[in-house]
């Protein structure tokens, strides 16, 4: 009778230490404003591409997942204040970024673009409908970067902050620019729309979806769409003593690359795969 009493008691300790496993939770911040990667709904819930592919994480990961929003320009010192366990909100690798944070293996990779005016000045610069990436074309990317360099005097253009769009253009275009910065995409759309700005340079994903709307129907994309280089990879953030919580987020990320999970997803929400190749 003891015998079975302890065994019992095993079993009981057991499965609890199982459900404590499967029921551990995982939060995880996103910007909520950065359509289609990441937005809030009509009725408030988050949607997006990095919404889902969130989801499917978890699930593979074995954890429960709670998203929250939160705004771009604290995320990751909110970050390494364990407000949060980890940042999925189109963020790029950087070598700054990786200074204070850990980063888990790309899950897409950053395509970048210049947005202007329809009737305006810079409506049909160099490239237009051709993609450069700065690491396999180098010298071709850098021959355009001149000639829409030359273009870009005198004007004035909106990135959001903090972010490699705001790099990219430091360090190609800090000359006769004028450089303006803001927290959202949708602000500095609203100012290019508003003839405030003669141009903005985004996440081209973020901008086809923001040419689709009503408001912005008097802007196009101009100039070729930029990959590599500063624009690199896009992966989740996490504070760098979390090694465990990386490698679990590395496994479920190759495995739904490969089994064409996050190109499904990919192909649902920018009709176009932007999965990470090599």
């Amino acid at each position: 009778m003891y015998l079975k009493s302890v065994f019992a008691a095993a079993l009981l300790f057991t499965a609890a230490g199982q459900a404590s496993a499967q029921e551990k939770t995982i939060t995880i911040a996103t910007e909520g404003a950065y359509a289609p990667w990441n937005f809030t709904g009509p009725s408030g819930e988050l949607q997006g591409f990095e919404i889902d592919l969130a989801k499917v994480l978890c699930e593979r990961m074995k954890v429960k997942c709670e998203i929250v929003a939160q705004n771009w320009d604290g995320i990751i010192p909110s970050l390494n204040a364990k407000k949060y366990d980890a940042i999925m909100a189109g963020m790029s690798v950087t070598p700054a970024r990786k200074e204070v944070i850990a980063f888990s293996d790309p899950y897409a990779a950053g395509l970048n673009a210049f947005a202007v005016l329809s009737d305006g000045p810079l409506a049909d610069m160099p490239g237009t409908g051709e993609t450069y990436s700065l690491d396999s074309q180098e010298a071709e990317a850098n021959a355009k970067i001149e000639e829409i360099a030359a273009l870009l005097k005198g004007k004035i253009v909106g990135v959001q902050g903090s972010t490699t769009a705001s790099s990219f253009m430091e360090s190609n275009f800090k000359d006769g620019v004028d450089l303006r910065e803001y927290k959202t995409t949708e602000e500095h759309n609203l100012d290019l729309t508003s003839g405030r700005l003669d141009a903005v340079l985004a996440n081209a994903t973020v901008l086809a979806e923001a040419l689709g709307k009503p408001d912005m129907a008097d802007a196009k994309i101009s100039g070729p769409i930029f990959s590599g280089g500063v624009f690199g990879f896009i992966a989740v953030g996490l504070r760098k003593d979390d090694t465990e919580l990386k490698a679990q987020f590395d496994e479920a990320i190759k495995a739904a690359t490969a089994d064409g999970t996050i190109k499904d997803l990919s192909m649902k929400w920018f009709k176009v795969d932007v999965s990470p190749r090599g």
